[in-house]
């Protein structure tokens, strides 16, 4: 009785699969199968062209130049280099494999900073003013030239006067750049804006704070007065403005303590940038720790 039972349920499942008498497959006939898949067929040919007319129209907004939306920063960022390990340059005066790295950073960075790259790609501009370059009208006036930054101008921190950018004999070049944003126009009225430095104020316990302004020492600023020239703005972008070399500010600390755990912060200064947040520590600022370290 058994067997009996399971000769007819496998009967009825290779009947289902397949019905000799009917001519189904999985209980439906060849055109109920047809009609199944002409309609899935229609059905996600349908969704792939709605989906590449809403790219396509996408698409049509964008621009090749300039974003078309920008979430615009009321405060550009700060940063360094070199920066070191979580933004800490620590070395050893006498110790030359701790401070070479910082040298070999600062070399590769300045690279297509030389003269003679900068002669052959850009632009001798008049300074203190921005070098706008509008389009004319719907013609693209592109690629859009810049302006010179030239190595030399940095001073005592371009690698030519010091091939050691001063870590040698203790006496550290930090160099600063402000972050592109197209389109920004950082300072008027002939006014450029300009970095300065120093000690950071800091929380040591739970209501007293603490700076190290006893261990900074004098700092000297190149260019002078540590500025960002107004013949560097605004920005177009990398695919309008190719050669585009971004301006730096090179900060030489003098006489810092050594053996001591110093920590500075600079910050752009703009009449036409006045808003610091709390929540973003690069917001128009940055902030490191400088310790050098001496036997002696």
């Amino acid at each position: 009785m058994a067997k009996e039972d399971e000769k007819k349920e496998a009967g009825e499942w290779r009947e289902f699969f397949w019905n000799p008498r009917t001519h189904e497959l999985l209980g439906r006939t060849a055109s109920s199968w047809g009609l199944i898949l002409l309609f899935y067929l229609v059905f996600y040919t349908f969704l792939a062209g709605m989906f590449c007319l809403t790219m396509y129209i996408m698409l049509l907004t964008l621009d090749d130049y300039k974003p078309t939306w920008q979430d615009r920063l009321a405060t550009p960022g700060l940063m360094i280099r070199p920066k070191g390990d979580n933004m800490e340059i620590l070395y050893d005066v006498k110790n030359t494999e701790s401070w070479d790295k910082y040298v070999q950073t600062l070399d590769s960075f300045l690279a297509p900073y030389n003269n003679s790259q900068q002669m052959l790609n850009n632009d001798a501009c008049a300074p203190d003013k921005h070098y706008v370059q509008d389009d004319s009208g719907p013609v693209r006036n592109v690629p859009k030239r810049s302006c010179q930054f030239n190595r030399t101008m940095l001073g005592d921190c371009d690698g030519f006067t010091d091939r050691t950018y001063g870590y040698g004999d203790g006496k550290p070049c930090i160099l600063i750049k402000l972050n592109r944003v197209i389109g920004m126009l950082p300072g008027k009225d002939g006014q450029s804006p300009y970095v300065t430095c120093g000690a950071k104020r800091y929380k040591v316990g739970q209501d007293d704070w603490k700076e190290d302004s006893e261990f900074l020492g004098d700092v000297v600023y190149f260019p002078p007065n540590g500025t960002f020239n107004l013949m560097y703005y605004p920005y177009y972008g990398k695919r309008a403005q190719v050669n585009y070399s971004q301006p730096l500010v090179a900060v030489k600390f003098l006489n810092l303590t050594q053996n001591a755990d110093i920590n500075v912060e600079c910050k752009i200064n703009s009449n036409t940038i006045r808003e610091f947040s709390d929540r973003d520590k690069f917001a128009g600022r940055v902030s490191f720790k400088l310790r050098i370290n001496s036997p002696d």
